[in-house]
């Protein structure tokens, strides 16, 4: 591939990218690695309005943290990676940041939502 060609507004626009084993320039290896970043990026925005909806529905504060559940998505995750050849290690480091993460957002929602009152409904 070439290097980064004008588009039609005069903006420069990068190449298409092409498959990792494709790749036969930094350009393109490049290109790839941009366009799974805006791709994961999309993905973790669209993970947070799952965490929204369940800071919705959750009856109270408490049932944010569910510690069962974290350790089930980051064993999943690590069965995921395994069965792709990446590296578990690496993908159960990642899930625990972006579960911890992710816990602290809806956190954040829940108490914008219900006005900081933790014992709504509680079983």
């Amino acid at each position: 591939m070439s290097s980064a060609t004008p588009a039609m507004n005069g903006a420069p626009q990068s190449p298409a990218p092409v498959a990792a084993e494709a790749c036969t320039s930094m350009t393109e290896v490049r290109a790839g690695v941009d366009a799974i970043d805006a791709a994961l990026v999309a993905l973790l925005a669209e993970r947070m309005r799952f965490m929204d909806a369940a800071a919705r529905i959750k009856p109270h504060r408490g049932a944010v943290r569910d510690e069962a559940r974290k350790a089930q998505v980051i064993a999943q995750a690590r069965a995921q990676a395994a069965a792709a050849g990446l590296s578990a290690g690496l993908v159960e480091m990642l899930w625990e940041q972006l579960v911890e993460a992710s816990i602290a957002h809806e956190l954040a929602r829940f108490d914008a939502l219900h006005g900081g009152n933790t014992s709504r409904q509680l079983p």
